[in-house]
């Protein structure tokens, strides 16, 4: 199994200058709630670069459009999918903008992994 994180923004620099704009000048209406979980605005917050390096499986971090490009396929983003032969929704769009921090994200994403041995 591969996890794979699609954000709800495109991966060209001019995307990214908006979206740092967004998340600084009014971060309550940016419009992708992985990227408000898991980066501040500028970095990748600290817990979740520990967990995303222990998940313990195959991961892919993907912009929509580069997601879109590779596997041809569109959902609503931002998604958590799983890759096994087929592609189907971790936790969808709606479950993401539910969750309240960080700490809930991890949790969801734990509730889906394999157990360790």
């Amino acid at each position: 199994m591969t996890l794979i994180f699609v954000y709800n923004t495109d991966s060209n620099p001019i995307s990214g200058l908006i979206d740092l704009g967004h998340k600084i000048v009014s971060p309550e209406t940016y419009n992708c709630s992985l990227c408000k979980l898991t980066h501040g605005p500028f970095t990748e917050k600290d817990a979740w670069k520990t967990f995303r390096i222990s998940i313990g499986v195959p991961v892919e971090f993907l912009h929509r459009d580069e997601f879109e490009r590779k596997y041809d396929q569109h959902f609503e983003y931002p998604v958590i999918l799983k890759k096994n032969t087929n592609i189907e929704v971790l936790l969808s769009k709606k479950e993401i903008d539910s969750l309240p921090d960080l700490d809930a994200l991890i949790a969801a994403v734990k509730r889906h992994l394999p157990a360790k041995e």
